[in-house]
């Protein structure tokens, strides 16, 4: 088995004028909430064997908290999950097939409905992984991300 693990960056600050979105930093109560779901995955013996990481801001710093936590990890900054659909980010799991356990760090609506996806089938108007949310999905080893392939083995957020 392998597993995907979708962290859903924690709260950051709105957008200030002139500034884009993607620059956005962590709140402070994002700080706390990025260094709190480190320190889950670290009391779950989840590290991660890569970790593919969105280009904004909020996502850097959310993944500069679980390195801080459980120590180097192997990351890539990937453009593609900034504004993902459930089909893109499945996409990339795919590419990384090669990573036991993958964590990708990234932004909803994408993770969300990937993960309702992949766990019952149907993403539809599903809603519920809060800003530093964290799902654990176990998958075949050599499956390909598709729909109803997963198990949600966890589900965290702070």
């Amino acid at each position: 088995m392998r597993e995907l693990i979708l962290l859903r960056h924690a709260h950051a600050d709105a957008v200030a004028t002139g500034q884009i979105d993607a620059d956005r930093p962590l709140s402070d109560e994002g700080r706390s909430e990025a260094q709190a779901a480190a320190r889950w995955l670290k009391a779950q013996d989840l590290v991660p064997d890569r970790m593919l990481v969105s280009p904004t801001q909020r996502a850097r710093e959310t993944a500069e908290a679980v390195v801080a936590e459980l120590g180097p990890v192997p990351t890539r900054e990937e453009a593609a999950i900034y504004e993902a659909s459930p089909g893109d980010l499945a996409g990339l799991a795919d590419q990384n097939r090669d990573a036991i356990r993958l964590l990708m760090v990234g932004h909803n609506p994408g993770f969300e409905q990937l993960a309702a996806l992949m766990h019952s089938g149907q993403s539809g108007d599903y809603r519920g992984m809060p800003p530093g949310g964290i799902a654990v999905l176990r998958l075949p080893v050599d499956a390909a991300i598709e729909p109803g392939i997963a198990s949600l083995v966890a589900f965290w957020w702070p």
